[in-house]
């Protein structure tokens, strides 16, 4: 018997078994993912005396540091604390939640003048009405197209990678919808002077900060996931900082008859 979760006036089915990790891994290595220079991931052995953190170099156990840039290295969440002087603004204080109904969109971006390729929210609006339920969920999964492999080993810096629409993070706002998720390194340009205007908008910062609210960035959904109805679980590590590395997997969504 596989547990239910309420949705929009119905009861939804899913089996717990069946997870889809849309997360990429971190490992010290040269394909792993990395966007806005920062350093590669780096796994240190700890040496203390006659001791040495590894089993394979003759010590008892593993013993590692890890060196991480969670905004530049892999998959991971962030709250508005990303764009805000209070250092007390941290994902871990702002995520109280970590399961949520989302909607997962596929969605190809458009060419502008200026040559940059961009998210528009037309886009993921007409592809949400094209689902079979278009109700609003929580959370708005964002798969761009095409949705090649070398997503998950790109390194982004100084290629002006695609972006989204100010215009989306601010109708995501105004909708309620609370995470934001997506495969590319950030929702703004990677270099636009400090506007950062779709994280204002989508965090409504700092008019009226959406304390709630978070962005995921650099996720991967294989082509076999099909677009439509999930329930998301955000997993992050407990760090009092803006932004966590993390792991978010979707299990699909059945109503029950």
């Amino acid at each position: 018997m596989f547990p239910t979760f309420p949705f929009a006036g119905r009861s939804y089915t899913y089996d717990p078994a069946a997870p889809l990790d849309i997360s990429l891994p971190l490992k010290p290595c040269e394909d792993q993912v990395n966007c806005f220079w920062a350093e590669p991931v780096q796994f240190d052995t700890i040496r203390v005396g006659s001791f040495v953190g590894s089993v394979a170099l003759g010590g008892s156990t593993n013993y590692q540091r890890i060196h991480v840039t969670p905004h530049g290295n892999g998959t991971h969440t962030e709250c508005y604390g990303h764009i805000s002087p209070d250092p007390a603004i941290t994902l871990n204080q702002c995520l109280r939640r970590f399961l949520f109904v989302a909607r997962l969109v596929s969605v190809a971006p458009v060419p502008q003048p200026n040559g940059d390729l961009v998210v528009m929210l037309a886009d993921v609006q007409a592809a949400l009405r094209a689902q079979p339920d278009r109700t609003i969920a929580e959370a708005l999964v964002l798969r761009t197209l095409p949705n090649d492999a070398a997503k998950r080993q790109r390194h982004y810096s100084g290629t002006n990678p695609t972006y989204t629409e100010p215009a989306l993070a601010e109708w995501l706002a105004e909708n309620n919808v609370r995470h934001f998720l997506l495969d590319l390194p950030s929702v703004d340009r990677e270099e636009d002077a400090g506007q950062l205007l779709a994280h204002h908008a989508f965090w409504q910062y700092p008019a009226q900060p959406r304390r709630e609210a978070t962005i995921t960035e650099l996720i991967f959904v294989p082509d076999e996931v099909e677009d439509g109805l999930y329930l998301l679980n955000i997993q992050i590590t407990s760090l009092e900082l803006d932004a966590s590395p993390s792991k978010p997997v979707l299990y699909p969504l059945i109503p029950v008859q």
